[in-house]
């Protein structure tokens, strides 16, 4: 087995946040719409920012589309 190189003094490279839905602007009762293909990536990302911002959010399908509320 061959033998790995260890490198020292490598920066790690920044952390790239990048969030495409409006979270951190909801206020308790709003919400927003994502299209149906998108909702493991909605439901995903309600779980993040719930932890990140301490928000509660609910997503339901309603026709085509995945609506997220904020309800706390």
């Amino acid at each position: 087995m061959e033998e790995l190189e260890v490198s020292r003094r490598v920066p790690l490279p920044k952390v790239r946040r990048v969030y495409s839905y409006p979270y951190s602007k909801l206020e308790v009762g709003d919400s927003f719409a994502v299209p149906k293909e998108d909702r493991a990536k909605v439901l995903n990302a309600n779980y993040r920012a719930s932890k990140r911002l301490g928000y509660k959010f609910s997503a339901r399908t309603v026709g085509d589309v995945v609506r997220v509320w904020r309800t706390a």
